[in-house]
């Protein structure tokens, strides 16, 4: 079995994944924390670009709504940092 640079690229993105839930469960990152969001989204970007080439439409699924809610993650740290910021 050969791995192509895709297949790498995926399992780079669920190390990613799964690094970041790590963290959150021994208590190393909050899940308000936009670095979370940003693991998850990123891992979530790799592992979708992955399946552009091995198609799997339960992992495609399962990835758009990763990509969403690690969106609204980061919309609502970036919103609360601003309510944070205000003078």
């Amino acid at each position: 079995m050969t791995l192509a640079w895709y297949d790498f690229l995926g399992t780079l993105g669920v190390l990613l994944i799964v690094a970041g839930y790590f963290l959150l469960q021994v208590g190393r990152v909050r899940s308000d924390n936009p670095a979370y969001s940003w693991l998850n989204l990123i891992g979530a970007l790799m592992i979708l670009t992955s399946l552009l080439f091995t198609f799997n439409f339960s992992s495609f699924v399962i990835e758009i709504f990763w990509i969403a809610i690690s969106v609204i993650g980061l919309v609502r740290a970036y919103k609360k940092k601003l309510v944070r910021d205000e003078p």
